[in-house]
């Protein structure tokens, strides 16, 4: 059996050498060091060779994830595996994005560790729900801030002319020469946008948030 070489940066020292005793009667994990800040992981990583990194979110005054970087380009042979209290969703889309192989839960089970430890080791990924839901839900929101923040298309521009103008569907559709339906689906298109579900939500979202983009493009 291959032995997989651990390494582990948490800055709480009860933590840490608890885990570190429960991983030391592992057959198969060999542990190489033990660190509490940044500096001293980036030392060691210079001094052992190492599998697998638990790496906690939280260390005082610095942030785990600070540690990707240098792995990334110095140790690329180096999985990292968070091993963290918690994570907002934007958290955890960034450090997923940064090169980390998974997301470990500190109450989750020992057995679970373990299971977690191996399979990064092999080359795979590991998330529990909660941390799946969680880069989903991540990654859904940029999708939707980056929709938000892109430009308004021409016939979307034309269509909201039209509701700041006061007019139904029908009159919009006669002056942009179009069918009904056609405006039908770029309201949806505007209404998916800003967030809203009706029009006059959508005026207010224009008027309060979008004065200097949607607003001055339909005064062109």
């Amino acid at each position: 059996m291959r032995e997989i070489k651990l390494m582990s940066v948490d800055d709480h020292s009860l933590f840490r050498e608890s885990l570190w005793r429960t991983l030391a009667t592992i057959a198969d994990f060999q542990l190489v060091a033990q660190c509490a800040t940044l500096s001293d992981a980036r030392r060691a990583l210079e001094q052992h060779a190492v599998d697998v990194l638990l790496l906690d979110y939280d260390l005082g005054p610095e942030a785990g994830s600070d540690l990707l970087a240098t792995i990334r380009q110095s140790h690329p042979e180096v999985k990292v595996l968070l091993v963290t209290a918690g994570l907002s969703n934007e958290l955890t889309v960034q450090i997923m994005e940064s090169g980390a192989a998974g997301i470990f839960l500190k109450h989750g089970s020992t057995e679970q560790l373990i299971a977690a430890i191996r399979k990064i080791s092999a080359g795979e990924i590991w998330l529990e729900d909660s941390a799946r839901q969680s880069l989903i839900a991540g990654r859904r929101a940029r999708t939707a801030a980056a929709e938000l923040a892109r430009p308004l298309t021409a016939r979307q521009r034309e269509v909201l002319r039209g509701i700041l103008d006061g007019l139904a569907n029908k009159e919009i559709a006669w002056k942009l020469n179009t069918s009904e339906s056609s405006v039908k689906a770029v309201i949806q298109e505007l209404f998916h946008k800003a967030g809203v579900r009706t029009r006059s939500q959508l005026v207010r979202i224009a008027f309060e948030k979008h004065a200097t983009d949607w607003l001055s493009a339909t005064k062109e």
